[in-house]
């Protein structure tokens, strides 16, 4: 069984080549493809996958783990990555057999994997204008699709739709077709790179035996999706951490009306920095505590246990849970990095900027909001959370 050590030995070379380049993609807006393929050709796509499947056999802490530190390297990776988790994770326990086999085989030979789920504009809730038609052993896919982070660097698209009869499926699009265009339009101003724009499906093309219904889908898929933007902040927060550090280490001026001749050296400074590393350490113990949970119903689920239902409940309520508790940190820490620094820290070439926008960029998805009121329900009244898929 593999161990994070040897996860993180595999894969934090890659992960510092990342970061090195970070900045200069933030600040050209360079879109990071090269090094999307340089983690699926050293098997990133593959971590989950069973040891038998041709995968690294990881658990769900395991992968959160790795996740953390390639947020804290780029934090558009992990975010880019997050369809084709979420992908290997219901491969590992839906029901249909021969669809599992194939897409675990196509995953061990490379196949990335992206998102199309969600739509804009007048579409009503629970309800999808993408439609699926199917004939024979092909079928088409017509419509359009927002938000659909990582497409844009992948070979398939994990496409939800509705077929004429008003039953929503699983489609599975090859997207390397006419019929099938994708834009970078994304423009929100945090994880600029993530590729979160516009696929058009038009008359697309796929084959039959790559739809499944949506209703098999696995039950704890919205932990998992919260699980990675969790691991997002947390990278967010580590690299907030590791800038305030270097910067005040390397500070050789200070202010008239400081309280020490150095920076690092001064009391309220020191504070300040103190306050990001304790939101990190937070960030990071979070995450993994999710994990677990997550772990648990994966465990459950695939082991057909009575209880499975319930410990997908627990799996949500705790990424609910710290979610909340992310959203609202992890930004005031990005925030609080310039309370530790200069006026020069303000400046363009530097960027550090990016890591407030960003959080606040995360912290947008699944408004916690409506999560907080859910976890409410739950602790009152014992309501169990819904589940939103659509919109």
């Amino acid at each position: 069984m593999t161990t994070v050590a040897e996860l993180r030995d595999r894969f934090a070379p890659l992960f510092e080549t990342i970061a090195a380049g970070a900045l200069t993609r933030e600040r050209d807006r360079s879109l990071p493809e090269p090094e999307v393929r340089a983690l699926a050709e050293a098997g990133f796509g593959l971590v989950r996958l069973p040891v038998e499947a041709g995968g690294l056999g990881a658990s769900l802490p395991q992968l959160t783990a790795l996740l953390i530190d390639l947020a804290a390297a780029d934090s558009n990776l992990p975010q880019i990555w997050r369809g084709h988790i979420a992908f290997v994770e219901d491969l590992l326990v839906t029901p249909h057999t021969e669809f599992r086999d194939r897409w675990l085989r196509k995953i061990a030979d490379g196949a990335v994997i992206g998102n199309a789920w969600s739509e804009i504009g007048a579409v009503e809730r629970g309800s999808f204008g993408t439609r699926l038609r199917i004939d024979g052993e092909h079928a088409e896919v017509t419509g359009q699709k927002f938000y659909t982070t990582g497409s844009l660097f992948a070979d398939y698209s994990d496409t939800l739709v509705e077929a004429a009869d008003g039953t929503q499926h699983i489609a599975v699009v090859p997207l390397a077709q006419p019929g099938v265009s994708r834009s970078d339009d994304w423009d929100g101003f945090g994880q600029k790179l993530t590729g979160t724009g516009t696929i058009v499906y038009d008359h697309a093309r796929l084959e039959t035996r790559d739809i499944i219904p949506f209703a098999d889908r696995f039950g704890y898929q919205t932990a998992v999706y919260q699980l990675v933007l969790l691991a997002v902040h947390a990278g967010i927060a580590e690299a907030v951490k590791a800038d305030a550090i270097s910067a005040v280490a390397a500070r050789t001026r200070t202010y008239s009306h400081g309280n020490a001749d150095r920076v690092r050296e001064d009391p309220q400074i020191l504070q300040v920095v103190g306050e990001i590393a304790a939101v990190s350490s937070t960030a990071v113990a979070s995450a993994g505590q999710v994990a677990e949970a997550v772990q648990a119903a994966y465990e459950a689920v695939s082991a057909g246990e009575e209880d499975a239902e319930a410990a997908v409940v627990t799996a949500e309520l705790a990424s609910a849970r710290a979610q909340i508790i992310t959203s609202r940190l992890v930004p005031e820490a990005a925030t609080r990095l310039f309370d530790a620094l200069g006026a020069s820290a303000v400046r363009e070439t530097s960027a550090l900027d990016r890591h407030w926008r960003n959080a606040r960029t995360v912290a947008s998805h699944n408004p916690w909001v409506y999560k907080a009121r859910e976890i409410g329900a739950w602790e009152v009244n014992g309501t169990p959370p819904g589940f939103q898929w659509a919109i």
